[in-house]
């Protein structure tokens, strides 16, 4: 009879594509590892990975069996953390893969009062794109998400948790800090500072603006980076402006508070969500979660009706 144990590691191997890794991350043994493999193989009558190929692949077969096993672990797991649940006590480890964009300005609100509520929760926090945490979602190496919503990802389900303002930031000599009134068609310009591709707040200015054929031949050098505070900095040197999210813009002081303007034609803004998979057993624990960072953001942004929803995909 096929075991958990054997599913686990089957499901191991697929994710890291070795299996030295896999049995490291498994705390066991590689013989160990490969030997409840084999015993698996041999009672399904099924050769679950290609070992000639490296990094190791699942087999066409292999694929439908692991992604069933996935399936089974998961419920496997439903069993303790429904019990924990009857008891009313949130405990256990939370897998939390937040963006680059939202990781600097949200965390440092919410982190350290979740775990003073739910000292027993142990919070895992990455930073990562997009893409990287639908991917690991989906192979149960993340719990939950942070990111930007609408996905329009059939497998993932969406929280919305609150709506932030796109804000423009300008150097202090940028012509554009000094107009009355600053429409979307006024930052089609070559002196747009954006972050690097793969970042959604990218893609969301570039639809917000329709740049798509924007060159930016007179900035001083290209910026391929993630970081917003790296951008301001870069503008209060070289001049240029960007566009940052409202909690970004909350944090700034002195005089580069000065140096935020609204669009006067629209309120541009982007849906913060909580993301989590149809197998995701951990629901108290995302109730919890998205209940603290609501009550740690301003009220306000609460509201989607405050402006218009600009998507990213």
């Amino acid at each position: 009879m096929i075991t958990l144990i054997q599913m686990e590691y089957a499901v191991a191997v697929d994710t890291y594509r070795n299996f030295a890794k896999a049995a490291e991350k498994c705390f066991v043994t590689q013989p160990t590892l490969s030997m409840q493999l084999k015993k698996m193989e041999e009672e399904l009558e099924v050769i679950l990975f290609d070992r000639s190929k490296q990094p190791v692949i699942p087999t066409e077969a292999g694929k439908e069996i692991i992604e069933q096993a996935r399936l089974v672990l998961q419920e496997a797991k439903k069993i303790h953390r429904l019990a924990k649940e009857v008891k009313n006590k949130l405990s256990g480890e939370l897998r939390i893969g937040i963006i680059p964009t939202i990781a600097p300005y949200l965390l440092p609100l919410f982190a350290g009062h979740y775990k003073q509520n739910y000292p027993e929760v142990h919070m895992k926090v990455e930073e990562l794109i997009t893409e990287r945490i639908e991917e690991k979602l989906q192979k149960d190496q993340l719990d939950v998400g942070i990111l930007v919503t609408p996905l329009h990802n059939k497998a993932i389900i969406e929280q919305p948790l609150y709506y932030e303002e796109m804000l423009i930031y300008s150097n202090r000599s940028n012509p554009l800090i000094r107009k009355p009134v600053i429409q979307v068609k006024d930052i089609a310009s070559p002196e747009l500072w954006l972050l690097s591709d793969g970042h959604c707040f990218r893609s969301q200015v570039i639809n917000l603006c329709d740049l798509q054929e924007l060159k930016s031949d007179q900035l001083p050098f290209d910026y391929a980076g993630g970081a917003i505070d790296t951008l301001i900095k870069i503008i209060d040197k070289e001049g240029g402006f960007t566009l940052i999210p409202e909690l970004a813009g909350r944090e700034l002081k002195g005089e580069r508070r000065k140096q935020l303007r609204h669009f006067s034609d629209k309120i541009p803004l982007r849906e913060v969500s909580l993301v989590y998979t149809r197998q995701f057993a951990k629901t108290k624990l995302v109730k919890s979660l998205a209940e603290s960072i609501q009550k740690a953001v301003p009220s306000f942004m609460l509201d989607a009706s405050r402006g218009s929803l600009v998507e990213w995909r």
